[in-house]
């Protein structure tokens, strides 16, 4: 089958690296693949399978020229934005929509009709939410949330739930989607889970790779953006709470950083806390961790937690929305910590104590690549 997964960056981020796990895994089952992204600049990531073909369509580009496009964009950011917040991708979204369309049609006069179009991300999608095709899916990699009033709302979930095939990357996904289809009487097309693969092979043959960044002294590790999402504020409180031997490692960028680094200081710990920015290969130093931690607020599937234990480490989590116990089920419940800084800090204590715990194959059957690429393709 010829297949499009449409991304809406290549930057460092877990939507980013399920787009590639995806484009990797359908190449490898031996179908067409092509890799979309709607942008050319900050990117970090690349196919790992030689035979992914990448493309850059500059949407938004694309958009202004049409002219129409230009005065869309200049009356959204002057006018309708700043009066109806968050509102930019509907009226930017609707021309693009046939702006991809086209893009579309010249693509498979080149290359042959597309059997599969998968767009990762709400981010992605949005910029050309008028598009409608019965081969998409539109992958929904968090929770959905809205904010506004009422009405707003109900635009926004429109535009971008319904008359479209849908699918979640865990349960709790799902499910916010399906309250706001209730809720404003939508009518998508279906709405699917499917869960995002750990390409366990790949990762294990990743973290064997030199890395002399790595830390030589025993650390927790966490990786993840510097965002609100992610909660580094809680992870830094409970480090501070537990003072154990080990240093603390944050690989990851984002707008959050000079305030981490900041609290850090004044939590008193600056000297045990590591920003190591982005790593396009952060396995080495997930092999290395005595421990991974995750502190997020939310977590759509959490796979950062199945690829630390890909590399044979240990992990544990706060309890959090989404995904996270799609993971840590069965025994792998003892890694799951109460949402709190103390809750955090005692986990995190209780593991450390014991030495780890043994990681089993098993517990991470469920998300081979084999049974995502069935799922999309079927």
């Amino acid at each position: 089958m010829r297949t499009l997964v449409i991304v809406r960056s290549l930057k460092m981020g877990g939507m980013e690296r399920m787009a590639i796990t995806l484009a990797d895994a359908l190449a490898e089952a031996g179908h067409e693949t092509h890799l979309v992204t709607w942008r050319d600049r900050d990117q970090v990531l690349t196919p790992n399978h030689p035979d992914v073909i990448s493309h850059v369509v500059p949407i938004q580009r694309l958009i202004r020229m049409t002219g129409l496009g230009l005065l869309i964009e200049a009356a959204s950011r002057l006018v309708l934005n700043p009066i109806f917040r968050r509102s930019h991708f509907v009226w930017t979204g609707w021309l693009g929509g046939f702006v991809f369309s086209a893009w579309l049609k010249q693509f498979e006069k080149k290359h042959g009709k597309v059997d599969r179009i998968i767009f990762r991300g709400l981010g992605t999608y949005e910029g050309i939410w008028r598009f409608r095709d019965e081969r998409a899916r539109f992958v929904l990699e968090n929770g959905f949330r809205l904010k506004g009033p009422r009405w707003q709302q109900r635009l926004f979930a429109r535009c971008l739930l319904n008359q479209r095939h849908l699918v979640g990357v865990s349960q709790g996904v799902v499910a916010s989607a399906q309250e706001y289809c209730q809720r404003f009487k939508l009518r998508p097309l279906s709405i699917q889970r499917i869960i995002n693969a750990c390409p366990v092979t790949s990762i294990q043959s990743l973290m064997l790779k030199e890395d002399n960044d790595v830390p030589d002294d025993p650390f927790i590790l966490n990786v993840a953006r510097l965002v609100p999402q992610k909660n580094h504020d809680l992870l830094l409180e409970a480090y501070a709470k537990l003072m154990p031997e080990e240093r603390l490692v944050i690989i990851g960028e984002g707008r959050l950083k000079s305030a981490l680094e900041d609290k850090a200081h004044r939590l008193g710990i600056a000297e045990r806390v590591t920003f190591a920015g982005t790593k396009q290969n952060p396995y080495p130093w997930m092999r290395a961790a005595r421990l991974f931690a995750l502190s997020s607020n939310v977590e759509g599937m959490g796979i950062v937690l199945s690829e630390a234990l890909a590399c044979g480490t240990p992990v544990v989590s706060v309890d959090c929305p989404g995904g996270i116990r799609e993971i840590l089920k069965g025994e792998l419940e003892i890694a799951i910590a109460e949402h709190s800084a103390q809750g955090l800090a005692t986990k995190m204590q209780e593991i450390l104590a014991q030495g780890g715990y043994d990681i089993k194959p098993a517990w991470l059957e469920d998300f081979s690549e084999e049974t995502m690429v069935a799922r999309y393709l079927k």
